[in-house]
């Protein structure tokens, strides 16, 4: 451990109540990393902070300037890009401990929140006067909205209801030397000076550390209709996401499921999906119009030979829940990684099958989960150890080749995950040199020692 990282936990234990700051091992494993596939072993910090007010932040803030070691700001750590691993020697600020719900003001529909509060706790507290927080990550009963906030975390409900960005208001941001200041609206409209929002919003505690959010809050749908769709082959599903589009119908949950992943699904459910055909479409339509637009959506695949749940079925409500908590990740391949990519949708059947020539060629398997409904692929390659020559090198060709299709379709790299550390090497096949040199600028500016979270995002 260096000096200046000495002197600092020093620092820390003189400025901080004593079980804010933790050199335990146990808790410098467990705030390491997050759930980011990397093969590397963990790196431990050097120590963990447990902030509880925003003036422990800002204490720790100005000592890691004044000493210039790196601070990386986590919350809950269910992220999957490895933003919050720990690269060296390093300080963890855990901000799980500030985990209070300030100001629920229903007829502003707004509510303010730290970030340490856990967003399925929001939105059971804000369900009693019929609203909800929209923003619903899989990890959503453990993530928190600081840690939803910094990855611009998706979920299913992005299909009506967008991503955390479009739901976040107003920020108190502490800056890399310990300063609070405040950004955004308590409004819906607002254009006052440079939308500094959403700038941090998504910039993976590279920039400042978020201690307080005004967040939008929707209408508790008053009805809810879940709908699952079983299509004979993977291609048709996705088509079948155009058809629903040209209906004119908007779900709030348009969720995709293969027949590998329905086969994982039947595996650890005990259920028998995969014998039904070979991919699902899961629709959740809600509000007023849940029934009419049920009613439109069998309209549109009546004449076809898709076979719909019945009206009610408590199965597709149960398959959308399988779906959140499962990408068909329980199926314990040898060698096996997921992806995150975003593309138009209307070339979502064009990608598909481009992916299984890929697989195909490369001689590896593909399984297929998608938040569909706003053009969120999360294809998964796997292959066993056994299976032919360099398995490793097969896998790494096939993932970085569905990456770049989806560049050449006019995708992202990244639909909700984030860059963290595992895309950061592919940021650029996306971006100009001009567009990552213009964000270091902005990184140097508000951190000029480069002491938030190094080398991650850009």
């Amino acid at each position: 451990m260096s000096e200046n990282t000495q002197k600092l936990i020093e620092a820390l234990y003189e400025v901080l109540p004593e079980q804010s700051v933790s050199t335990a091992e146990e808790a410098r494993l467990e705030n390491s990393r997050d759930f980011g596939q990397l093969s590397r072993l963990p790196i431990l910090p050097a120590a963990v902070v447990y902030a509880r007010e925003v003036e422990e932040v800002q204490a720790v803030m100005r000592l890691a300037s004044e000493y210039k070691v790196p601070v990386i700001t986590r919350g809950a750590g269910t992220g999957v890009s490895g933003a919050v691993h720990v690269l060296g020697e390093a300080v963890v600020l855990n901000m799980s401990k500030m985990d209070r719900i300030l100001q629920i003001r229903p007829e502003d529909e707004v509510a303010v929140v730290e970030p340490g509060v856990i967003n399925h706790h929001l939105n059971e507290a804000v369900s009693e006067f019929g609203l909800m927080y929209a923003p619903d990550p899989a990890s959503y009963k453990m993530s928190t909205i600081g840690g939803n906030i910094a990855t611009n975390a998706g979920g299913l409900r992005c299909a009506k209801y967008g991503v955390t960005r479009e739901s976040v208001l107003a920020l108190d941001v502490v800056l890399a030397d310990g300063r609070l200041i405040s950004v955004g609206k308590n409004t819906f409209k607002g254009v006052a000076g440079y939308d500094l929002v959403a700038l941090f919003t998504g910039s993976e505690g590279t920039l400042g550390v978020v201690v307080r959010a005004v967040v939008r809050l929707r209408y508790l749908p008053v009805d809810e209709r879940d709908l699952a769709l079983v299509f004979e082959t993977l291609e048709q599903a996705v088509e079948g996401v155009q058809k629903i589009a040209r209906a004119r119908i908007q779900p709030a949950i348009l969720e995709l499921i293969d027949h590998a992943t329905m086969q994982v699904l039947d595996d650890q459910y005990s259920t028998d999906y995969a014998s039904a055909g070979g991919a699902m479409l899961l629709l959740r339509l809600d509000g007023y119009g849940a029934q009419r637009e049920e009613e439109a959506v069998r309209d549109v695949f009546a004449a076809s030979t898709v076979r719909a749940s019945l009206q009610g079925d408590p199965g597709a409500t149960a398959l959308i829940e399988m779906r959140r908590t499962s990408r068909g990740d329980t199926k314990d391949d040898a060698y096996r990684t997921g992806e995150d990519v975003a593309i138009p949708k209307s070339r979502m059947v064009e990608y598909v099958h481009r992916l299984q020539q890929t697989a195909e060629k490369e001689q590896v398997h593909m399984r297929m989960i998608s938040h569909v409904g706003d053009g969120n692929l999360h294809p998964t390659f796997f292959v066993g150890e056994d299976e032919g020559d360099e398995p490793l090198a097969r896998l790494h060709r096939a993932v970085e080749e569905s990456v770049r299709t989806a560049l050449e379709m006019g995708g992202t790299i990244t639909g909700e995950h984030g860059v963290g550390l595992i895309k950061k090497d592919w940021l650029a096949w996306e971006q100009s040199s001009d567009v990552i040199d213009l964000q270091h600028q902005i990184k140097s500016l508000l951190d000029p020692l480069n002491i938030l979270n190094p080398g991650k995002a850009i």
